[in-house]
Protein backbone atom coordinates (compact mmCIF):
# COMPACT_ATOMS: atom_id res chain seq x y z
CA UNK A 1 0.00 0.00 0.00
CA UNK A 2 1.39 3.75 -0.87
CA UNK A 3 2.18 5.67 2.25
CA UNK A 4 0.42 8.46 1.93
CA UNK A 5 -1.20 9.88 5.40
CA UNK A 6 0.64 10.68 7.98
CA UNK A 7 -0.57 11.93 11.49
CA UNK A 8 0.94 14.63 13.94
CA UNK A 9 0.53 14.37 17.21
CA UNK A 10 -0.95 17.50 18.77
CA UNK A 11 1.87 19.28 20.82
CA UNK A 12 0.83 18.69 24.19
CA UNK A 13 1.71 15.66 26.97
CA UNK A 14 0.14 12.76 25.66
CA UNK A 15 -2.28 10.44 27.71
CA UNK A 16 -3.71 7.53 27.29
CA UNK A 17 -6.80 8.72 25.66
CA UNK A 18 -4.42 9.75 23.28
CA UNK A 19 -2.71 6.15 22.92
CA UNK A 20 -6.49 4.33 22.34
CA UNK A 21 -7.00 7.24 19.78
CA UNK A 22 -3.53 6.40 17.71
CA UNK A 23 -4.32 2.60 18.05
CA UNK A 24 -7.93 3.34 17.05
CA UNK A 25 -6.71 4.96 13.37
CA UNK A 26 -3.17 2.81 13.22
CA UNK A 27 -5.10 0.94 10.21
CA UNK A 28 -5.29 4.26 8.29
CA UNK A 29 -2.53 5.93 8.43
CA UNK A 30 0.45 5.54 7.12
CA UNK A 31 3.12 6.95 9.83
CA UNK A 32 3.05 9.07 13.43
CA UNK A 33 4.96 11.87 14.31
CA UNK A 34 5.73 12.03 17.53
CA UNK A 35 6.24 15.72 18.35
CA UNK A 36 5.20 16.91 22.00
CA UNK A 37 7.13 19.12 24.65
CA UNK A 38 7.30 15.59 26.69
CA UNK A 39 10.64 14.46 28.27
CA UNK A 40 12.69 11.98 26.32
CA UNK A 41 11.82 9.44 29.27
CA UNK A 42 8.22 9.93 29.10
CA UNK A 43 8.31 10.09 25.55
CA UNK A 44 9.92 6.49 25.88
CA UNK A 45 7.58 5.21 28.02
CA UNK A 46 4.34 6.51 26.07
CA UNK A 47 5.64 4.68 22.99
CA UNK A 48 7.07 1.66 24.65
CA UNK A 49 3.27 1.10 25.89
CA UNK A 50 2.00 1.92 22.63
CA UNK A 51 4.13 -0.58 20.95
CA UNK A 52 2.57 -3.21 23.77
CA UNK A 53 -0.71 -2.46 22.67
CA UNK A 54 -0.26 -3.12 18.62
CA UNK A 55 0.38 -0.14 17.43
CA UNK A 56 2.83 -1.19 14.62
CA UNK A 57 6.31 -0.25 14.85
CA UNK A 58 7.02 0.71 10.97
CA UNK A 59 4.38 3.87 11.38
CA UNK A 60 6.18 5.39 14.81
CA UNK A 61 8.13 8.76 13.18
CA UNK A 62 10.20 10.36 16.01
CA UNK A 63 10.87 14.34 15.52
CA UNK A 64 14.66 15.29 15.74
CA UNK A 65 15.42 12.80 18.83
CA UNK A 66 17.99 10.36 17.43
CA UNK A 67 18.64 8.97 20.65
CA UNK A 68 15.24 8.41 21.55
CA UNK A 69 14.89 6.48 17.98
CA UNK A 70 17.94 4.38 18.53
CA UNK A 71 16.78 3.66 22.59
CA UNK A 72 13.29 1.52 20.89
CA UNK A 73 14.96 0.20 17.44
CA UNK A 74 13.08 2.67 15.08
CA UNK A 75 13.45 3.48 11.82
CA UNK A 76 11.75 6.98 11.05
CA UNK A 77 13.16 10.14 11.69
CA UNK A 78 11.86 13.66 11.14
CA UNK A 79 14.27 17.19 11.51
CA UNK A 80 13.00 20.56 11.84
CA UNK A 81 13.61 22.48 8.01
CA UNK A 82 17.46 22.73 7.19
CA UNK A 83 18.76 20.79 10.55
CA UNK A 84 22.40 19.44 8.90
CA UNK A 85 21.67 16.97 11.76
CA UNK A 86 19.26 15.04 9.57
CA UNK A 87 21.60 15.05 7.02
CA UNK A 88 24.24 13.60 8.50
CA UNK A 89 22.02 11.11 10.53
CA UNK A 90 21.16 9.74 6.87
CA UNK A 91 24.63 9.32 5.87
CA UNK A 92 25.95 7.57 8.53
CA UNK A 93 22.27 5.50 9.06
CA UNK A 94 21.29 5.14 5.03
CA UNK A 95 18.73 2.55 6.28
CA UNK A 96 16.77 5.14 8.56
CA UNK A 97 14.03 6.96 6.86
CA UNK A 98 14.80 10.58 6.95
CA UNK A 99 12.15 13.14 6.62
CA UNK A 100 12.02 17.07 6.99
CA UNK A 101 10.06 20.18 7.49
CA UNK A 102 10.47 22.21 4.32
CA UNK A 103 8.81 25.96 3.40
CA UNK A 104 10.55 26.68 0.33
CA UNK A 105 12.12 25.21 -3.11
CA UNK A 106 15.78 25.68 -1.82
CA UNK A 107 14.97 23.84 1.33
CA UNK A 108 13.61 21.12 -0.78
CA UNK A 109 16.32 20.48 -3.19
CA UNK A 110 19.00 20.39 0.05
CA UNK A 111 16.82 17.66 1.58
CA UNK A 112 16.93 15.77 -2.05
CA UNK A 113 20.81 16.62 -2.63
CA UNK A 114 21.59 14.96 0.55
CA UNK A 115 19.54 11.86 -0.09
CA UNK A 116 16.75 12.71 2.79
CA UNK A 117 13.65 10.12 1.58
CA UNK A 118 10.84 12.51 1.81
CA UNK A 119 9.88 16.15 2.78
CA UNK A 120 6.75 17.69 4.23
CA UNK A 121 5.96 20.84 2.24
CA UNK A 122 3.91 24.04 3.45
CA UNK A 123 1.33 25.26 4.55
CA UNK A 124 -0.38 25.07 1.69
CA UNK A 125 -3.75 26.06 3.35
CA UNK A 126 -4.92 28.72 5.48
CA UNK A 127 -4.15 27.27 8.98
CA UNK A 128 -5.28 28.18 12.75
CA UNK A 129 -1.54 27.30 13.68
CA UNK A 130 -0.51 29.95 11.06
CA UNK A 131 -2.55 32.66 11.36
CA UNK A 132 -0.35 35.68 9.76
CA UNK A 133 1.18 33.60 7.66
CA UNK A 134 0.25 33.31 3.95
CA UNK A 135 0.20 29.78 2.67
CA UNK A 136 2.84 29.04 -0.60
CA UNK A 137 1.36 30.23 -3.49
CA UNK A 138 -0.17 27.84 -7.01
CA UNK A 139 3.09 28.96 -8.92
CA UNK A 140 5.64 28.13 -5.73
CA UNK A 141 3.76 24.74 -5.08
CA UNK A 142 3.48 23.77 -8.81
CA UNK A 143 7.36 24.43 -8.74
CA UNK A 144 8.40 22.27 -5.96
CA UNK A 145 5.92 19.20 -7.32
CA UNK A 146 8.67 19.04 -10.62
CA UNK A 147 11.50 18.48 -8.02
CA UNK A 148 12.66 14.28 -7.81
CA UNK A 149 11.69 14.00 -4.28
CA UNK A 150 8.23 12.53 -2.37
CA UNK A 151 6.19 15.88 -1.18
CA UNK A 152 3.30 15.45 1.34
CA UNK A 153 1.83 18.53 1.53
CA UNK A 154 0.89 19.87 5.23
CA UNK A 155 -1.07 22.88 6.63
CA UNK A 156 -4.50 23.15 6.88
CA UNK A 157 -5.59 20.13 5.09
CA UNK A 158 -9.12 19.10 5.72
CA UNK A 159 -11.87 17.07 4.21
CA UNK A 160 -12.94 19.85 1.99
CA UNK A 161 -9.32 21.21 0.86
CA UNK A 162 -8.27 17.80 0.16
CA UNK A 163 -9.58 18.00 -3.28
CA UNK A 164 -7.78 21.51 -3.76
CA UNK A 165 -4.84 20.04 -3.52
CA UNK A 166 -2.83 19.80 -6.76
CA UNK A 167 -1.85 16.49 -8.59
CA UNK A 168 1.55 15.40 -7.87
CA UNK A 169 1.91 15.36 -4.06
CA UNK A 170 2.83 12.03 -2.54
CA UNK A 171 0.29 12.17 0.84
CA UNK A 172 -0.40 14.83 3.21
CA UNK A 173 0.51 15.53 6.78
CA UNK A 174 -1.77 17.09 9.35
CA UNK A 175 -2.81 17.07 12.85
CA UNK A 176 -6.30 18.26 13.71
CA UNK A 177 -7.69 16.13 11.04
CA UNK A 178 -6.36 12.76 12.09
CA UNK A 179 -5.94 13.59 15.65
CA UNK A 180 -10.44 13.99 15.31
CA UNK A 181 -11.08 11.73 12.47
CA UNK A 182 -12.09 8.29 13.07
CA UNK A 183 -10.83 5.24 11.18
CA UNK A 184 -13.63 5.17 8.80
CA UNK A 185 -13.33 8.45 8.42
CA UNK A 186 -9.34 7.78 7.13
CA UNK A 187 -10.30 5.21 5.23
CA UNK A 188 -13.19 7.62 3.40
CA UNK A 189 -10.73 10.01 2.80
CA UNK A 190 -8.09 7.63 1.51
CA UNK A 191 -10.35 6.35 -1.06
CA UNK A 192 -11.07 10.05 -2.30
CA UNK A 193 -7.50 10.51 -2.27
CA UNK A 194 -6.84 7.42 -4.77
CA UNK A 195 -9.62 8.60 -6.70
CA UNK A 196 -8.27 12.14 -7.34
CA UNK A 197 -4.49 10.86 -7.90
Amino acid sequence: MRHIFIAITTYKDLTDEDSKHFLAIAKGIDGLLFRTPMSREALFHFITRLLDAGFPKDKVIIHSDTELLESLSLSRLHCREMDTAAFDYKQLHPNVKVSMSTHSKQSVEQAYEHGLDYVFYGHIFKTPSKPNQQPRSQDEVNDVLRLPIPIYAIGGITKETIHQLPKGFAGICAISFFMNASLQQIEQLRKEWLKDA
